[in-house]
């Protein structure tokens, strides 16, 4: 069994199936885009275990709390990786993360996005330990995400072999 594969079965952790957008909703883009060693990686957001988005909805700050926030980054985490393993067939080809961007659905005056994001980053340097998994990061909030979500996140890896 893959290193990778086998860590997140050894924390228990399950990659969730393929997005499964609102009726009506169209995604006409690749959520992963492999050009040459880099792996682009598509805005994400926290999924169930059936591939819908999950709650709870709404601004982080307001509706969400800062923990929820944190667990929806770190669901979003595992939504993320359950593309790449679709688009890379292994997650063992990942051989750096280089770039993650995370933005929260931010109530106003709500500051402590970096808190919240900290849910992906925790669970990419769990996963992956400190070497693959160091990243660079921003953490931004936004007036409004997609379909409600309290957080979205972006990524880019560095890929070894193939």
């Amino acid at each position: 069994m893959a290193v990778i594969e086998e860590r997140l079965r050894k924390l228990g952790l399950i990659l969730p199936p393929p997005t499964t957008p609102p009726p009506g909703v169209m995604l006409p883009f690749r959520f992963v885009r492999v050009a040459g060693s880099r792996a682009l990686v598509s805005g994400h957001g926290p999924q169930n275990p059936d591939g819908t988005f999950a709650p709870p909805f709404g601004k982080v700050g307001a509706e969400v709390t800062l923990e929820q926030g944190y667990a929806a980054a770190r669901l979003t985490g595992l939504s993320i990786l359950g593309s790449l393993k679709r688009a890379l067939g292994d997650l063992d080809r990942i051989a750096a993360w280089t770039r993650v961007f995370g933005m929260v659905n931010s109530a106003p005056g709500f500051r402590s996005q970096p808190s919240v994001i900290n849910g992906f980053s925790d669970l990419i340097l769990e996963v992956f330990g400190p070497e693959v998994g160091a990243h660079s990061r921003s953490a931004v909030g936004m007036a409004e995400l997609p379909f409600g979500l309290p957080v979205e996140i972006e990524a880019e890896v560095e890929l070894g072999r193939g």
